[in-house]
């Protein structure tokens, strides 16, 4: 029987590193590590072009020469997680992060769902892009669903309170009330007791108001923390107290 395979000089370096801007940032306990191939765009173009290889090789699969190994190796511990692309670690505040969803849909019919590339900015503002599906050489999703409900759990409580103190909370172009949804400062809005129901279609936030359906907002991708959005949505629509 044989032991772990010990660690190189290089990997020790690369988890001190790791381990002090974790400390740095007070993020908690280390929890888990996984892998996914990353991009950190500098300008806008950039962004747009991480998401747009991403996509594609989410959505056409891998192949003998065009598959990715993973750029990147992800931390995840209590409060955050590390994410090392290129050498340089960033850190990402579960608290302070804006999480953005962009759906990729496969090529293939037999492929259920679509994978999701997420953005995300890290304590210093600044965009990753990361996809961690298998046709990008990396984890399947482990790391996302850990994530996105960790997001979740960070900025509930703080969202909640602000609605129940009158507060009207923004995300992107959409925001809500415990009176009322709406889209823009001047655009359309519709009270709570009129919203059948809020659900996704087509890459849009849609609800169903007085038997219509509507989109709300712009596309999915460009609403940030849509999942924190959709938690308190229901809160509101069930007429939730604090």
């Amino acid at each position: 029987m044989t032991g772990p395979t010990p660690r190189t000089r290089d990997e020790e370096l690369l988890l001190a590193r790791i381990s002090a801007a974790a400390g740095r940032a007070r993020l908690g306990r280390r929890l888990a590590t996984h892998t996914a191939t990353a991009y950190r765009p500098r300008t806008r173009f950039g962004h747009r072009l991480a998401i747009r290889r991403l996509s594609a090789r989410a959505r056409y699969g891998p192949s003998p020469t065009t598959r990715p190994s993973p750029s990147a190796r992800l931390d995840l511990y209590a409060q955050g997680m590390t994410v090392v692309v290129k050498g340089r670690v960033h850190v990402v505040r579960y608290d302070t992060t804006s999480v953005f969803r962009h759906s990729a849909g496969h090529r293939r019919s037999s492929f259920a769902g679509a994978a999701v590339i997420h953005t995300l900015t890290d304590v210093e503002g600044k965009r990753l892009v990361l996809y961690g599906g298998p046709e990008a050489g990396g984890d399947t999703q482990g790391w996302e669903r850990v994530a996105e409900r960790a997001v979740t759990c960070a900025r509930l409580p703080g969202a909640l309170a602000a609605l129940h103190h009158g507060e009207r909370l923004w995300f992107g172009d959409v925001w809500l009330t415990t009176e009322r949804v709406g889209y823009k400062e001047a655009g359309a809005a519709w009270p709570w007791s009129q919203v059948q129901r809020m659900d996704v279609a087509g890459g849009f936030l849609t609800l169903t108001a007085d038997g219509r359906q509507h989109r709300l907002g712009p596309t999915l991708s460009r609403i940030p923390n849509v999942f924190v959005f959709r938690a308190l949505a229901e809160h509101c629509r069930g007429g939730g107290t604090p």
